[in-house]
């Protein structure tokens, strides 16, 4: 595989800390999202709700000729209709770019999320036991204890008086799905900055920049783990699937670096968008803070309803042969974007679709994605946003964000806030020290 960083002409600042290359000047800014669409533009990432609602009305089904021919449908129903269609829409690829996927499929780079039928269910099944409700719930009180101490390290400059500002984001969200997906592959924590590099190659700026020397991508660190899992094995996932046979046979190399791969950028990302997001809104809705404060029994319909009206996750999939679809004429090998999230807030679809309501009862959203490719991990990722947003609150029931115009969004497939200053309101601070409450 070939990975690439985001350019400019100056060197690379970004908060992923990813290269310090000089790049070509940046693609041309987007002059009609209807027919000229690119979602890495910094545009998209800024007003992407405002976006969906004027395509709705516009043309449900975006095009664009940027990275060879792509599409964006931002109905509820299209969307549907092309996740579960997987003769006509292949995953073969799911994150655009300029070329096309190298391993055909239906095995594709990253199993099982590149995987068409029938070796999808293969590549799934063998994985479903480690994402299971059960195992998941063991993580629980470790990863509460990661939130612990994540908020003691970024609370410790306001309990001593010396600021009543802190990143939330850079702080908080962004190491706390790192530290869990460390854990279950057998890495150091200390690896997470390398993941963030290797999230801001494949995921914010695909096929915008240099190439990736391989010693630098994530494929070099992938098979250095690989290599030393199959001489000395550990309990951890990459030295299961490195001994592992499915159906009588060893998995391919390329089969477990893709998949270790799948869950270092899916695992982490996703999660950490989805945390801050909830946190970005908890910030300026003084009446939903105390809502969650005050009545525990919101709680779970809150996180679903944070799924739902903040979902990160937008996929992509690939033509597999000409077709015809909402009355627009696809050819075979176009992307087609499906943004999740603009399927969550179609008026549609949801009732007060636009509308954050914190105590929805009913909330059938698709932030995880359906189909035969809904996310392997949403067990993991509602665990870890339930907890982050447990232990945040307990800590630190009262803020408000500093600089709103300092919030910055990530660009690309996956929307969450990559800095969130957010300053501690009335008293918050001094309720921070000494004992942590019980959740």
């Amino acid at each position: 595989m070939t990975y690439t960083t985001d350019t400019s002409t100056t060197e690379a600042t970004d908060d992923s800390g990813a290269g310090n290359h000089v790049g070509p000047e940046p693609r041309a800014p987007v002059t009609d999202w209807a027919t000229d669409f690119d979602h890495v533009d910094p545009g998209y990432a800024a007003r992407a709700p405002e976006i969906w609602d004027e395509l709705r009305s516009e043309c449900p089904v975006a095009h664009s000729d940027r990275y060879g021919g792509a599409w964006l449908p931002v109905r509820h129903a299209d969307v549907c209709a092309i996740a579960k269609d997987t003769d006509t829409f292949s995953s073969n690829g799911v994150v655009v770019h300029d070329g096309r996927p190298e391993i055909p499929p239906p095995v594709g780079f990253a199993p099982p999320i590149t995987s068409d039928p029938p070796f999808h269910r293969i590549a799934r099944e063998f994985l479903l036991p480690a994402f299971a409700p059960k195992p998941i719930e063991a993580k629980r009180e470790s990863t509460r204890e990661t939130c612990r101490e994540l908020l003691d390290d970024l609370l410790a400059d306001v309990e001593s008086g010396r600021t009543g500002i802190v990143d939330a984001a850079l702080g908080y969200t962004q190491h706390i799905p790192v530290r869990v997906m460390a854990d279950m592959l057998g890495v150091p924590r200390s690896d997470g900055d390398q993941f963030r590099i290797f999230i801001h190659q494949i995921m914010e700026a695909p096929g915008t920049g240099l190439q990736v020397d391989y010693e630098e991508s994530i494929d070099f660190y992938l098979d250095t783990l690989i290599a030393a899992r199959a001489e000395e094995p550990r309990d951890d996932l990459i030295s299961h699937m490195t001994h592992a046979k499915i159906e009588g046979h060893s998995l391919q190399h390329e089969h477990i670096r893709g998949t270790c791969g799948l869950l270092i950028i899916a695992g982490v990302d996703t999660t950490w968008s989805a945390i801050g997001a909830s946190l970005w809104h908890l910030a300026q809705h003084p009446a939903d803070r105390r809502r969650w404060i005050e009545d525990p029994e919101v709680r779970p319909f809150a996180v679903e309803e944070f799924l739902r009206f903040y979902a990160p996750v937008t996929m992509a999939r690939l033509v597999a042969k000409d077709a015809e679809f909402a009355g627009r004429s696809m050819r075979a090998n176009d992307w087609v974007l499906l943004p999740f999230p603009a399927a969550n807030r179609d008026p549609e679809a949801f009732e007060d679709a636009g509308e954050f309501v914190i105590d929805r009862m009913r909330n059938r959203h698709v932030a995880f994605g359906l189909g035969i490719h809904r996310c392997l991990g949403s067990n993991l990722a509602r665990m870890e946003l339930t907890v982050a947003l447990e232990e945040w609150m307990a800590r630190v029931p009262d803020f408000e964000l500093a600089d709103p115009a300092g919030v910055t969004w990530s660009t690309g497939q996956i929307r969450g806030p990559r800095r969130l200053p957010v300053r501690i309101l009335n008293g918050a601070a001094a309720r921070i020290s000494g004992e942590k409450p019980v959740v």
